[in-house]
């Protein structure tokens, strides 16, 4: 990268370093700034200083600044170190802006320095001049008319007697000899001419200096600084006054495109994450408190596809696509669109009473999108899913709307494409909770105060024991292995669960108390688990249960995955039996059921309470394939005839008796 950034910069200006000595000096100032983007706490005043040393290396220029942020702004980012998080991205912004601040001081420096320098020249050529007239002259009169600074010699009496070229350009048009002065200044600055000429024929100083506008000759106005100086003439009396009038209009907009810059993606040319942010709180304050404002969360579905096929190429240019295609869809509504991360967009809506409905608003654009359009010569066609925070309070944070919104986009994303899901605050509530009892789960565990129980399963012709279920539990919630599944605990708790209930099961058995099926239901990640058959064997060899008495119960959600369907067969192959959770009775479930080793299946739920007659067509094909059927949630007496009568062959449920830990089950069951 530093080599790449050499090179750039080496085709723009020429400075004193040798190739070599300038890829030094910039592999340098990149493992500062690595360093900087690693630190803790973020400081972005090593990206200043480097912005300081490529003024002083020389490069003063707007196109080695433009180089600089370019190969930065995507080199950075394209280390593996800094693409693992949204932080380091953040850092990675913050820095080039950051850099981009420390340039344009330093440059405005050098370009203070410099006049400073010039005008310093030209006022000793004046004064120098007083001394001797005619070499002074010649001289004072080369260096004000290559100047590119305007030079004005103006009377006592404030009016023009001498302008040099660079003035007319500047005002665009050359000033007659005799105009006053104060003619050319802009209403908004005439009472500082004023006071600032008032100090030089005061003699306060040796000059003044002062920053103000003037007015050109197409009525606009230039920015200026202007520095007025005191000239003498033989006797060493006041005769006239050296004004020099300093353009800085190159100035103020090469601040002003670098602030855009810093607050726009330069793939789209959209606003980027921070200047979305902050015209949200501004939005926030002003929107009209009936209708608010409402924040769409976007993210391109498939876009990883059309990368990994395509090339990264392509995939900017669907970019920029897709951007042109919000900014069109939005064009007629009080809005801003903004270009987060990857393929994540923002829309900003400030509703007015001829909104549309957001699922209008989302039909629009997926309809807008989905309209194939040639990129590279590849038609192609995208969605999108998004989350939606609507008519949010004036009072929230714009950093929690953006977290609520990202968090509505991750649940429309989940197992779906093209849809959208709105922010209730209910389940941000739940969510928070869930994810604080996650955090503390594993001290929980450490202490005991997770454990294991047992529930029975019941044959459902006769009442009798068919089997027993062990689970997880933990009183602050009932969802202990959901939550170690989304935590990643699951894997060595559930390798846990397995011994525990393999070793309370030899237990039983060999004091003959109980000698039942023992069942335990794994996650996705378990199933998943590519160690998954050498905990189970290891379980078995270390409790000494046969593997024929166990029976794990899979989701039949991760049967495509290819881990899982493995996973299966070799576990069948060790005797050990397996049943499929939450299976729908539809027919592509029960296509899985002819072409793996499963013994047994689990009636969801939400499928036991509906009792839909429908399912006894397929019970039967269950059994047909050697089968049997496990409702699982009965909690009536109702609800245990009305499957019996259907067909099925086991239950569990609190109708058959809640789970236990092993002391209170055991008593239980003698009762």
């Amino acid at each position: 990268m530093s080599r790449k950034w050499s090179y750039l910069l080496s085709s723009v200006v020429v400075v004193a370093l040798s190739r070599d000595e300038l890829d030094a000096e910039l592999g340098a100032q990149l493992d500062a700034l690595c360093a900087a983007l690693h630190h803790e706490p973020f400081d972005p005043a090593p990206f200043e200083e480097v912005g300081e040393r490529l003024v002083a290396l020389g490069y003063v220029n707007e196109p080695g600044l433009k180089r600089t942020v370019d190969v930065l702004g995507k080199g950075l980012l394209a280390l593996q170190e800094f693409r693992e998080t949204d932080q380091h991205t953040v850092r990675v912004v913050g820095g080039i802006g950051a850099l981009a601040c420390g340039f344009v001081a330093a440059r405005a420096r050098a370009i203070l320095d410099q006049q400073e320098s010039m005008q310093r020249s030209l006022l000793k050529a004046a004064h120098d001049a007083q001394r001797d007239r005619r070499q002074s002259e010649a001289k004072f009169a080369g260096i004000a008319s290559s100047s590119t600074n305007g030079v004005l010699i103006v009377g006592l009496d404030g009016r023009l007697a001498w302008g040099n070229d660079s003035i007319g350009a500047i005002i665009g048009r050359q000033p007659e000899p005799g105009t006053r002065l104060v003619e050319l200044i802009a209403p908004t600055s005439i009472a500082v001419f004023r006071e600032m000429m008032e100090r030089v024929l005061g003699e306060f100083g040796e000059f003044e200096r002062e920053p103000m506008q003037i007015v050109r000759a197409d009525g606009e106005f230039a920015k200026v600084t202007l520095t007025a100086s005191l000239l003498r003439d033989d006797d060493g009396k006041p005769s006239h006054v050296l004004v020099m009038a300093d353009d800085d209009t190159e100035l103020a907009l090469l601040q002003g495109e670098l602030r855009r810059q810093s607050l726009h993606d330069v793939l789209t040319g959209l606003p980027n994450r921070q200047f979305f942010t902050t015209h949200l709180e501004t939005a926030l304050r002003r929107a009209d408190p009936a209708l608010g404002v409402t924040i769409f969360h976007l993210d391109l579905d498939a876009f990883g596809l059309v990368c990994n096929s395509l090339g990264a190429r392509v995939g900017e240019h669907l970019l920029q696509h897709v951007a042109r295609r919000l900014r069109a869809v939005m064009s007629n509504e009080k809005s801003m669109v903004a270009r987060f991360d990857g393929d994540e967009f923002g829309i900003l809506v400030e509703n007015t009473p001829q909104t549309p409905d957001i699922a209008t608003t989302m039909a629009t654009i997926n309809a807008d999108l989905g309209e194939p359009t040639y990129v590279d010569d590849h038609g192609l066609a995208v969605s999108v899913s998004a989350g939606v925070v609507h008519k949010p309070s004036p009072d929230v944070d714009p950093v929690e709307l953006l977290r609520t919104a990202d968090l509505a986009l991750r649940q429309a994303k989940r197992d779906r494409r093209g849809q959208w899901e709105l922010f209730h605050t209910n389940e941000d509530s739940t969510g928070r909770r869930d994810a604080a009892l996650a955090v503390v789960m594993p001290g929980a565990w450490e202490q005991g105060d997770i454990g294991v129980v047992y529930q029975p399963v019941r044959d459902l012709a006769t009442g009798a024991l068919a089997g027993v279920e062990s689970l997880l539990h933990w009183e602050l919630s009932d969802r202990c292995a959901a939550l170690a599944d989304e935590s990643g605990l699951i894997l060595p708790m559930g390798e846990w669960l397995l011994r525990i209930a393999a070793g309370q099961a030899q237990w039983w058995r060999q004091r003959g108390e109980l000698d039942q099926q023992f069942g335990v239901r794994l996650t996705h990640h378990q199933a998943t688990d590519a160690d998954l058959v050498s905990r189970v064997a290891k379980v078995l060899e270390e409790t000494g249960m046969p593997g024929e008495r166990l029976t794990l119960t899979m989701p039949v959600g991760v049967l495509g995955v290819a881990d899982a369907a493995d996973n299966l067969g070799t576990l069948a192959d060790m005797g050990v039996r397996i049943a499929l959770d939450d299976f729908g009775l539809g027919p592509r479930d029960l296509v899985w059921l002819t072409d793996l080793p499963i013994v047994s299946v689990l009636v969801p739920k939400d499928l036991v309470r509906r009792q839909d007659p429908r399912s006894t067509a397929l019970i039967q094909a269950v059994h047909d394939v050697g089968v049997n059927l496990c409702v699982d949630g009965i909690e009536t007496a109702e609800q245990a005839n009305w499957w019996a009568e259907a067909g099925a062959d086991l239950a569990i449920g609190p109708h058959f008796g809640a789970p236990k830990d092993a002391g209170e089950f055991l008593r239980t069951l003698r009762d």
